[in-house]
C-alpha cells in the first residue's frame, strides 16, 4: 500500500474516531438531563413551571384529608369539615380543613367570613373570623395578622361554591399553652364545636 493511501486512511480513521467519542459525549450528556426529569430532580423547564405554580408564593395547599375531627353544618347545606389542629415548634396553631357544598345549589360565601375589622376586610375575602376560645385558660384567639395586617388563612378565594365542591381552607392561630388539649372553635353560620389539638 503507497504513503498516500496510509496516510488517508488514518486520517479517516481519527476523523471517525473523532465523531464517535463525540456522539457518545453527546449522548452522555443528553441522557443526565433525561435521567433528571424522570427521577424528579429538578430541570430548566420544571423549575418554571415549580415558580409558576406558587403565584403568590403560597400555591393551593390541600388539607390532608384522612383524619376528620369535627364537621360542622351550616345552612343550605354548606358543611365545614375540620381535618386538623396542629401546634408547631414555633408557638403557632394551624386548623385545616374544607368547606363542603353539600347541596344541589351553588353557594355564596358569606362576607361575613372575612370578620368586621375593616382593616382585614379589604385585604379581600379570607376565614379571618374564625376564633378559637380556650376556656381553661379563659382566654380568645384571633387569626395572625402579617406585617400589612393580611391575615394568616385562605383568602382571595372565589365569591361560590358549585354544588358537590370544595374549598380547602387554613387558619393559623397563636397557640394556646401546652397542657392545653382542647379549644372551642367558633364560626360565622356554623355552631360552635370542641376541636382536639395535635
Amino acid at each position: 500500500m503507497g504513503t498516500w493511501k496510509t496516510g488517508k486512511l488514518r486520517r479517516s480513521g481519527v476523523a471517525a474516531l473523532l465523531a464517535a467519542a463525540l456522539t457518545v459525549s453527546a449522548a452522555a450528556c443528553g441522557g443526565d438531563e433525561s435521567a433528571k426529569e424522570k427521577d424528579g430532580s429538578p430541570s430548566a423547564s420544571s423549575e418554571n413551571q415549580g415558580g409558576e405554580k406558587g403565584g403568590e408564593g403560597e400555591g393551593k395547599t390541600l388539607p390532608d384529608t384522612s383524619k376528620v375531627i369535627a364537621t360542622l353544618k351550616g345552612e343550605e347545606g354548606i358543611e365545614m369539615v375540620l381535618h386538623s389542629a396542629v401546634r408547631d415548634a414555633g408557638g403557632f396553631l394551624t386548623v385545616s380543613g374544607e368547606f363542603k357544598n353539600t347541596g344541589g345549589s351553588r353557594y355564596t360565601t358569606s362576607v361575613r367570613w372575612s370578620g368586621d375589622e375593616q382593616a382585614v376586610a379589604r385585604t379581600g375575602r379570607s376565614v379571618a373570623a374564625m376564633t378559637l376560645v380556650d376556656s381553661k385558660e379563659k382566654k380568645r384567639y384571633y387569626v395572625l395578622r402579617d406585617t400589612d395586617n393580611r391575615p394568616l388563612t385562605t383568602s382571595g378565594y372565589q365569591p361560590a361554591i358549585d354544588a358537590g365542591e370544595s374549598l380547602p381552607f387554613f387558619a393559623q392561630f397563636p397557640a394556646p399553652p401546652s397542657d392545653t388539649t382542647e379549644v372551642s372553635l367558633q364560626f360565622p353560620g356554623f355552631p360552635n364545636a370542641p376541636i382536639e389539638i395535635s
